[in-house]
């Protein structure tokens, strides 16, 4: 394993050799004379640590530690001076310095301890902010795909929604369109992030159970209650509480949910206690609150509540140009995890996968190249190995483009370059016709033509 890589900069001779003759067994050190040397060898080499003097030739170890810290990968910074005083320490912590030891009492294992220590504290930092990126690769809107003018549209409006800290989000869309993905990725980018998120499908729960569940309930409030519990609401505090299936709830629960929104206050069951938490509501339904404002059987007031910012997930047949992305996802997170050596979809089945209505949207999908993958004995997927509701012509919505568009394909790419000529050539050339009846933004069109070569057309 190497070395870690250590910059020491000092004038005086005997402080920068004696200090590398004692951790050069432990460092690959480098020395330098003054600020200038010390810069050009920080441009020349990736430096792990920099220990640098105040004092130097022309220019301070300030100077110096501002550029270290200005690489794309800084070092572990400590600044050393024989004209110690907190004063200087302040300053040299504010300059970007990790550590500060004062010269006069230099005792070799100090700076072995301080120069560990900092550069403990850097990999944890490292580790926390690779943490950080893995949340948002999973729940952020990386793993949100779909490329269509729909969908571009979508993920721009929870880019904005999830700045606001409080406002609630209604998620409206069929089932299966992935609409608890898009609660979580609003969570995961907004400033509740490191805050819990927690989701209550209230479709699951009776209503007797219901209003427990979100709101707690104390000791004794009713047959079975043998212990206080604590609701969903004081556990999303500082976060967000997703509830899905909102057009399940009674009506008691809906006063007492609007009485939440409205005031930020709510009482377990069982107590007059009044308490407060702070959390963003977002909701989804797959049902017609409008419709079931109208019949009476969701409150009006409730409703508008709910809807500050409402964001309709279109179905997979109303973004058609995403299947074959989505397909391709989901074959290969299928194969991995059913080990099987399946690599590509064939035109025929990639025909199929478009055309079909998908009633289910992106969870059927999935289920479908899943089963697929299971079922395939190559390592391609042919419309065999697809469920026979997708075979089904009768099953078959309509799409832009004939079957022969896939049929004549080699590749899922050249059946979407394909697609895109026939749109084309229906539109009349006409780009901004094209993108809208293949389900896909002009500027993803614009980008397809240019990876495809086709901006004469």
């Amino acid at each position: 394993m190497a070395k870690p890589m250590l910059l020491i900069v000092d004038d005086e001779k005997s402080t920068r050799e004696g200090l590398r003759a004692a951790l050069e067994d432990r460092y690959d050190v480098y020395v330098a004379e003054d600020t200038a040397s010390g810069m050009n060898l920080l441009e020349q080499e990736r430096f792990d640590v920099v220990l640098t003097d105040f004092r130097l030739p022309n220019e301070d170890g300030m100077k110096l530690i501002a550029r270290a810290k200005s690489l794309s990968k800084p070092p572990v910074c400590i600044l050393m001076t024989a004209y110690g005083s907190e004063e200087l320490a302040v300053q040299a912590m504010k300059g970007g310095a990790d550590d500060y030891i004062a010269k006069g009492r230099l005792q070799i294992e100090e700076v072995e301890m301080r120069i560990a220590r900092a550069l403990r504290g850097q990999a944890l930092e490292q580790e926390n902010t690779a943490l950080r990126v893995q949340l948002q690769t999973r729940f952020g809107l990386e793993n949100i795909i779909g490329e269509s003018a729909a969908m571009q549209e979508v993920l721009e409006k929870v880019r904005q929604v999830a700045e606001a800290r409080a406002a609630t989000v209604l998620i409206l869309g069929e089932s299966g369109t992935g609409k608890e993905l898009i609660a979580k990725a609003i969570h995961q980018l907004s400033p509740r992030a490191r805050q819990p998120m927690v989701t209550v499908h209230c479709a699951a729960l009776p209503a007797t159970l219901l209003e427990s569940e979100l709101f707690g309930h104390e000791k004794g409030a009713f047959t079975g209650a043998h212990e206080r519990r604590v609701g969903r609401f004081e556990e999303a505090n500082g976060g967000t509480l997703f509830l899905d299936e909102i057009g399940e709830i009674d009506g008691s629960t809906q006063v007492k949910l609007l009485r939440f929104l409205g005031e930020r206050t709510f009482a377990r069951v069982g107590s007059n206690r009044t308490l407060t938490s702070d959390v963003r509501v977002i909701t989804a339904t797959n049902r017609n609150l409008t419709e079931m404002v109208k019949a009476g059987t969701f409150r009006e007031d409730l409703f508008f509540r709910l809807k500050v910012v409402d964001i309709k997930l279109p179905a997979l047949r109303e973004r058609r140009s995403d299947i074959p992305l989505l397909a391709n996802v989901f074959l290969r997170e299928c194969a991995r995890e059913n080990q099987k050596p399946v690599k590509e979809i064939t035109p025929p089945a990639m025909e199929l996968l478009v055309n079909y209505a998908w009633p289910g949207n992106v969870r059927e999908l999935r289920a479908a190249i899943e089963g697929a993958v299971v079922l395939c004995r190559g390592s391609r997927i042919g419309p065999h190995d697809l469920p026979e509701s997708v075979r089904c012509r009768e099953a078959v919505g309509a799409a832009v483009g004939a079957p022969e568009v896939f049929l004549q394909a080699q590749t899922v790419k050249d059946a979407e370059k394909q697609l895109i000529i026939r749109a084309l050539q229906e539109a009349a050339g006409n780009r901004t016709l094209a993108a809208k009846r293949i389900g896909m933004s002009r500027r993803t069109l614009h980008r397809k033509l240019h990876e495809y070569q086709l901006e004469k057309l």
